[in-house]
């Protein structure tokens, strides 16, 4: 049982299990699937303040969003490892040679450690992108009405024409970010 679930699963199998889950909690909960609105609940919270944005009644509607979130936490600690694969991760030799070219020689974890340090943080472009990035990704959450996980698995299941917008632009977005900005910093 361990090995199984050790190993990646196909999409055929993880695509589907997303799936019924989004279904059965539309169903029996009446809301969609989404993470962004739970930082907000989280700050209404734990913030003391007289910030009018976290002012609202979060126990009411944001209970089940913090108790879904430190569920994502303890799934990470678990198949990072408890069910951790201890085989390498399989990449293309031409994205390591992409990599390469921007700085990033160590592939033996899930992201790499050239990037993802304090080390980095405390550079320019780590400052940038870590910091910078997470301030436009939290913002952009906040102003597209939902994340890129609510608006593509939810937002596009339930035909909404606003989340094919989103998605279309988190999409334009990334490849703006990966093509132009990144080779830019590094």
């Amino acid at each position: 049982m361990i090995d199984f679930l050790s190993q990646p699963w196909p999409w055929y199998i993880g695509g589907p299990l997303i799936g019924l889950f989004l279904f059965l909690m539309l169903i029996f909960t009446g809301k969609p699937l989404g993470v962004s609105s739970s930082m907000r609940h989280a700050c209404a919270a734990t913030v003391p303040g007289k910030i009018k944005f976290f002012k609202y009644d979060w126990k009411k509607t944001g209970m089940w969003n913090i108790v879904f979130v430190l569920g994502i936490i303890l799934g990470g600690f678990l198949g990072g490892y408890v069910f951790s694969n201890p085989e390498p991760i399989a990449i293309s030799e031409h994205t390591k040679t992409d990599l390469r070219e921007l700085g990033v020689t160590d592939f033996s974890g899930y992201v790499p450690s050239e990037i993802f340090s304090f080390d980095f943080l405390l550079t320019l472009p780590g400052f940038i992108l870590i910091v910078g990035g997470g301030f436009l990704i939290g913002f952009g959450a906040r102003y597209a009405g939902g994340c890129t996980s609510g608006h593509a698995m939810s937002g596009i299941s339930n035909l909404q024409p606003a989340s094919m917008i989103a998605v279309g632009g988190f999409f334009a977005g990334g490849l703006f970010i990966t093509h132009v900005i990144l080779p830019l910093l590094f």
